[in-house]
């Protein structure tokens, strides 16, 4: 069941109604039901893995939960006397949980390429079946260990009651794509009782709305330009592949961005307030800042769960020390610091699936983000012997060109089929840029007329222009509250309109699904 599809709007409208209508105590109740509908509607069959990730995560909730409860119950001297066997039986338990959901989620998405690399290597023959991946498998299950890691420091008491718990692990909006929630954060607000408030309503139809002319009028209109040339590449010159690669930024960008807005808007329509996913990337002045304002709560998760615990273990801790004694300085200071930032930034590659180009997209941050923590005292020297205006706008347009180009180039191990093909197509986009290319007429032979190019530009300008404003510090919502009651009837209609009339919606429009629903 697609976010874009007219089946999923009448069930949203159907739900929203009910939710409102029943006793406010039974909301949690038809919210899972809801949630569950929705996963068999598009996922089938594969529900089992949802159930079973559920299931482990809760029963090791629990048992975190006695332990912790148990120990404190303790008189101080004998607590601390046992507390390094608590800690033990508790470390196992978390071992289990990471080990049974982090080993099913291997052999759902990375196996089959794990028994292909070896068997082209080695000759050998292992088995590398084509099983069906479970929907949003990589969150849920992120979202469900999570809690086990918070359950097993004692950041909150584990829930008792497996139903609220299995709302928690799979809440519809978010099951797709994210954002990746805590359950201090969104556990309390889904167990809540709400009234209806004609503000939350009215606030989170429009933020679907934005969504919904991010992802129907943008990506999906320039998404055809970008199928069209990666399904044959080599018959292009360079600088039409370096279009597409633009286009893709452009479709990812709208179409990741905008399955968010409209995740946080049914939140909003709910009287949930979802975990901000991003913060105005394209603003970015840096590398390392434009991952902290993208897909937000993945890069929040992988710094609590996989940075810190490794930059604070005991190997890190030692080569953190063999670094000062041998490098000494700032390099000294930072080597072990650096190389967790790598680790997490290979992760996150990683993360994005089973293939070379994932790998080497994460080297290629890791290693840029790393390579400049490393040389940041070396430009600190620089600024201070080159005679420019370090705070001025130029300066800054230029970091946020430089940051753009960065990420620009990593986009094409993404999209490219093949690392060697993302590789080739950047040789080609720097030996074989024609410019002729950009205006003999190519463009309009993927599907698209000069008018669908300008509607993808004009509105690239408008979502560029609004997001200026926020990160300016203004509030679209306040400015409009402040507005009569016609223009914020017409910021409402205009909108609509748009996405009627320029959307990729209609008669025989196939709903499409979310990129980042195949990670």
């Amino acid at each position: 069941m697609s976010f874009t599809s007219l089946t999923f709007l009448v069930f949203l409208g159907v739900l929203v109604v009910l939710y409102y209508l029943v006793p406010r105590k039974f909301q949690w109740v038809l919210l899972l039901l809801a949630s569950y509908a929705f996963y068999l509607w598009g996922g089938g069959k594969t529900v089992v893995y949802l159930l079973i990730t559920t299931c482990t995560t809760y029963l090791a909730g629990r048992l975190l939960g006695a332990l912790n409860s148990r120990l404190k119950a303790l008189p101080a001297e004998e607590r601390k006397a046992r507390k390094p066997a608590f800690d033990r039986k508790k470390k196992q338990v978390v071992l289990a949980a990471c080990l049974l959901n982090f080993g099913l989620l291997y052999i759902l998405k990375y196996w089959s390429f794990t028994a292909e690399v070896i068997n082209n290597a080695s000759g050998l023959h292992l088995p590398a079946p084509d099983l069906l991946m479970p929907l949003g498998v990589s969150f849920f299950t992120f979202q469900s260990i999570s809690y086990v890691i918070d359950c097993y420091r004692g950041k909150y008491a584990p829930q008792e009651n497996l139903g609220r718990y299995a709302l928690f692990v799979s809440f519809f909006p978010q099951i797709i794509q994210g954002p990746i929630a805590r359950y201090d954060q969104l556990g309390p607000q889904l167990l809540g009782e709400h009234k209806l408030s004609w503000d939350q309503l009215k606030y989170g139809i429009q933020l679907c709305m934005w969504g919904y002319f991010k992802k129907l009028v943008i990506a999906e209109r320039i998404g055809v330009m970008v199928n069209a040339v990666f399904s044959d590449v080599w018959g292009y010159s360079g600088s039409i592949m370096a279009a597409a690669v633009l286009g893709y930024s452009i479709q990812l960008y709208c179409d990741f961005s905008g399955g968010i807005d409209i995740t946080r808007g049914v939140g909003q329509m709910l009287g949930i307030e979802m975990a901000e996913n991003f913060r105005r990337p394209l603003f970015a002045l840096s590398l390392t800042e434009y991952w902290r304002r993208w897909h937000i709560t993945l890069g929040a998760w992988m710094r609590d769960y996989v940075f810190y615990p490794i930059a604070l273990s005991k190997g890190f801790r030692k080569l953190g020390s063999f670094a000062r004694k041998h490098f000494g300085g700032v390099m000294g200071k930072i080597f072990a610091t650096s190389m967790a930032t790598f680790v997490v930034y290979f992760v996150i590659g990683i993360w994005h699936g089973a293939n070379f180009r994932y790998i080497a997209y994460g080297f290629y941050n890791g290693g840029l983000i790393t390579a400049g923590l490393l040389l940041e005292p070396t430009f600190v020297k620089l600024r201070e012997r080159i005679p420019i205006r370090w705070d001025g706008k130029a300066w800054h347009f230029f970091q946020m060109a430089r940051t753009s180009l960065i990420v620009f180039v990593g986009r094409y191990m993404t999209r490219a089929p093949r690392l060697l093909t993302a590789l080739a197509m950047i040789r080609a986009t720097v030996t074989d840029f024609q410019l002729q290319s950009l205006t003999d007429g190519t463009l309009l032979s993927f599907g698209l007329t000069a008018f669908d190019y300008w509607v993808v530009a004009l509105g690239m300008v408008v979502v560029t222009a609004v997001e200026w404003y926020q990160e300016k510090g203004g509030h679209v919502r306040k400015w409009m509250e402040g507005r009569s009651a016609v223009v914020q009837w017409a910021m409402v209609m205009i909108p609509l309109l748009v996405i009627v009339l320029l959307g990729a919606v209609g008669q025989g429009y196939v709903a499409a699904e979310f990129i980042y629903a195949q990670f």
